[in-house]
């Protein structure tokens, strides 16, 4: 089983919302409204610029994303906290011998740390971030290299996520897909990228799989 990361397992979205705040201020433009931020959380630096700004101001995504980066670095993991009964999840798909992996559009890095400072770094086989692919989501690089990785053919698998570019990317590597409505996309916007379920958030995962609370 693959997640994505923010709003899948966790809500960085106080961190994700100073660093964008960070950005935009350092450049001279205005802080944007934090719920059409918030609707960004997932997508690239540079399409949560143009996202924010148009794209008449496209070519200022890289310099918005390395002030992004920049706060980031100091922020981030400090505004970073599990979503309820994610942390509870996991234990509980680890003790079902569930193989898992994270695919996301954050640094590796960055959620290596926090999984090392929850203690959990071990129950992942393999986790992957924007550092380790050529082109982020929705382009599949991500899903295919883990599944290369955890030695899986894509119907073996499943991409839980709560974006539409988590569906597209699911759709695109040709691996089934699990919405999660713990974000800010709409039921009615995984539709069209044909969900094998749309579940209110991963606490509702072990129902799903057939995964008893102990066993």
């Amino acid at each position: 089983m693959l997640f994505d990361f923010d709003y899948t397992l966790v809500d960085s979205s106080p961190g994700i919302l100073e660093c964008i705040n960070y950005a935009m201020t350092r450049m001279g433009l205005p802080t944007p409204d934090p719920e059409r931020a918030r609707r960004t959380i997932g997508l690239s630096l540079p399409r949560t610029f143009v996202a924010l700004t148009g794209p008449a101001m496209e070519t200022g995504g890289q310099e918005f994303a390395r002030l992004f980066i920049e706060r980031a670095d100091e922020v981030m993991n400090a505004n970073t906290t599990f979503l309820p009964d994610a942390r509870q999840v996991l234990d509980q798909l680890a003790a079902c011998r569930v193989a898992m992996g994270i695919v996301s559009t954050k640094y590796r890095y960055r959620i290596e740390r926090f999984l090392r400072d929850e203690g959990i770094a071990g129950m992942f086989g393999v986790v992957l971030g924007l550092e380790d692919v050529s082109a982020a989501k929705p382009d599949p690089a991500g899903l295919r290299l883990a599944l290369e990785r955890l030695g899986r053919q894509p119907t073996e698998a499943v991409y839980v996520g709560d974006s539409v570019v988590d569906g597209e990317a699911a759709h695109r590597a040709r691996v089934p897909f699990v919405a999660v409505l713990s974000g800010a996309t709409p039921r009615d916007a995984f539709i069209p990228h044909e969900p094998a379920a749309i579940l209110e958030s991963v606490a509702d995962l072990p129902d799903y799989l057939g995964c008893p609370a102990s066993v």
